[in-house]
């Protein structure tokens, strides 16, 4: 059976399903195993991308130290590039430690892209060099690694000849080794075994791949099959010609009905709820585009405008920037996709502000 759900319906469960609705979570390793990872991204004109989302969750509470502990200290996240993930972009992600036996029987065989198989099957001395190094004396440094490649890691940009770190993602990826933590901006390496000693027998990938699709699907609500195969339910949106795959335990909740309480949020361009931009544009009537790389005279929002969530409804983009050097947070403009009321307006006034004091900051409006 086909559930048909109005705009407004659509919208409310996709809300309610990223935590991004007036109950917020409680706690931020609770809040990743259900988002089931946070991305991170360098970028940080208004705040790192992974403390930005879990702020719009948890709210001035939640503190970035937290993140680092439960990922060097706790261990109950990890770090981990994404490779060969056809729903999850090839950026560093911050996932649950309690979902890694759900990826490491696909990990196992490495990546397919990129000619990593091969490059690894021509290096077995030098992957054996780099674990017998790791179980020795890590956690380490790359720099800390000899280089004992027997074919070099070919590249026409700058990963080329970066054999040791070439090597230390591949094995990462293979579910062998696993961040153990940082030391300013670089990562150190050690066994996954030694940092996750306790962890349950890997879940075979043929059942293992519907368990992460209906775990990603419970984490968006509503998504396009493409991202969630046939987890949930089909269902169609008024307005929308797409079909969609919907979290059955959200259909027809009152917190998507008469009882939802949304919230104002300044969401990162990273978020779930706006990633993609096809489910932005055919749910939210939202148009968005990170304008980063563009030149500034052809930016319309800005360099890493926020979208703004307000209820239910995205309704426009905060172009603002961090200066940690004068305390400020330095608004340039909000713009508005709809006529916004005085009760709207205060709500992302307040928002705002709201972000500004949970770094510290001072707002300078224009």
């Amino acid at each position: 059976m086909t559930i048909h759900l109005e705009r407004d319906e659509a919208r409310r469960i996709a809300v309610r399903a990223q935590r991004l609705d007036a109950d917020r979570p409680g706690e931020l390793v609770p809040l990743v195993e259900h988002l089931t990872f946070l991305q991170l991204d360098p970028t940080a004109a208004v705040a790192p991308s992974a403390d930005l989302i879990a702020f719009t969750r948890l709210g001035a509470d939640y503190r970035p130290e937290q993140l680092r502990a439960a990922l060097e200290e706790d261990r109950l996240l990890y770090e981990l590039k994404a490779q060969d993930d056809p729903v999850t972009p090839p950026f560093a992600m911050i996932r649950p430690v309690s979902d890694l036996p759900l990826l490491l029987d696909r990990m196992s065989a490495g990546p397919e892209h990129g000619g990593w198989r091969a490059w690894l099957a021509a290096n077995p001395r030098f992957r054996q060099d780099v674990l017998d190094r790791l179980r020795a004396e890590g956690p380490l440094l790359s720099k800390d690694i000899p280089d004992t490649a027997q074919t070099p890691w070919v590249s026409s940009g700058w990963t080329h000849e970066q054999n040791v770190t070439r090597m230390l993602e591949a094995l990462a990826a293979r579910g062998e080794i696993a961040v153990a933590g940082r030391i300013g901006r670089q990562r150190t390496w050690d066994l996954t075994e030694r940092l996750h000693p306790d962890l349950p027998e890997p879940v075979p990938e043929e059942q293992a791949r519907p368990l992460r699709d209906e775990r990603r699907l419970r984490s968006l609500g509503i998504a396009r099959p493409q991202l969630v195969g046939e987890a949930g339910d089909e269902a169609t949106v008024e307005g929308s010609r797409l079909r969609w795959r919907v979290d059955p335990a959200l259909v027809g909740a009152e917190a998507v009905g008469a009882g939802f309480r949304g919230r104002t949020a300044l969401l990162s361009p990273f978020d779930r709820l706006v990633h993609d931009r096809i489910r932005t544009q055919e749910v939210f009537g939202f148009e968005y585009l990170l304008e980063m790389y563009k030149p500034a005279a052809k930016r319309r929002w800005g360099y890493f405008a926020l979208p703004i969530l307000h209820d239910d409804r995205l309704i426009g983009k905060l172009d603002a920037t961090a200066d940690r050097k004068a305390g400020l947070l330095r608004v340039a403009a909000v713009h508005e996709d709809e006529h916004a009321d005085a009760a709207t307006r205060e709500a992302v006034r307040t928002a705002v502000d709201q972000l500004a004091a949970w770094q510290g900051l001072t707002v300078a409006w224009p």
